[in-house]
């Protein structure tokens, strides 16, 4: 499998008032097309950080990160938004939707950043929520929704741009056990259909759906392994 994500090197320095806080140090990792990896570790392990450097949310303060053979560690801010919407679909714990909108034009927001026309748009998304079974709650806001359903639009959204890389940050933290089942089964399919799945969680039960774990603790890499009876989805 070809490598998609290699991190060499990275860390990640923050400025804490008159003191320097180091969230990430000297970290390499690779990904390869394909994989499904969770990334673990206690509160102020860097996971988090190490979230929003693949993401391109975030640069690293040295190091090079390399999205798909492209260095994007020294990009600027429009071309990292640019890389994001073309080749990264994102599942936040807090689901991240708009109110006022609903399910159908929550998930089309990917396209509209892209230029996509409003009929393509309309039908993309509907195929999209189609897909994570939400078919007969299109024209609901958020508010409207349990927890699990608008987990399932935020997924409908990542996948809308046919990211080659989907990055869920605690994607069940807000869910009960049932819940958070089939949106690890839906991530699961997810996977099967070709993408990236990158995966952070400080849940055990959650980790063991990925087939390999890196756990991070003090901004370091304290352990990389395969699993070796991931969860079947």
């Amino acid at each position: 499998m070809d490598e998609v994500i290699r991190v060499e090197n990275v860390s990640r320095i923050y400025s804490v008032g008159e003191q320097s806080v180091k969230a990430l140090d000297d970290v390499s990792i690779s990904v390869r097309k394909g994989e499904y990896v969770a990334i673990m570790g206690p509160s102020g392990s860097g996971k988090s950080t190490m979230m929003n450097i693949l993401g391109c949310l975030d640069s690293p303060t040295c190091g090079a990160y390399y999205l798909e053979g492209t260095d994007v560690s020294q990009m600027d801010d429009d071309r990292l938004s640019d890389v994001r919407n073309r080749q990264i679909g994102f599942v936040f714990q807090a689901f991240n939707l708009l109110p006022r909108y609903t399910a159908l034009e929550n998930v089309a927001l990917p396209l509209v950043y892209a230029g996509v026309e409003a009929s393509r748009r309309e039908e993309l998304s509907r195929e999209a929520l189609v897909r994570v079974g939400l078919e007969d709650r299109m024209e609901h806001r958020p508010g409207e929704l349990s927890g699990g359903q608008r987990q399932r639009v935020a997924v409908a959204r990542a996948i809308i741009n046919h990211p080659s890389i989907i990055l869920a940050d605690e994607p069940t933290g807000n869910l009960d056990t049932k819940t958070s089942v089939d949106i690890m089964r839906l991530l699961g399919q997810i996977h099967d259909m070709g993408n990236t799945v990158i995966l952070v969680t400080h849940e055990e039960d959650i980790s063991r759906y990925a087939h390999r774990i890196i756990r991070f603790r003090d901004g370091r890499v304290e352990s990389d392994s395969v699993n070796p009876n991931p969860t079947i989805s």
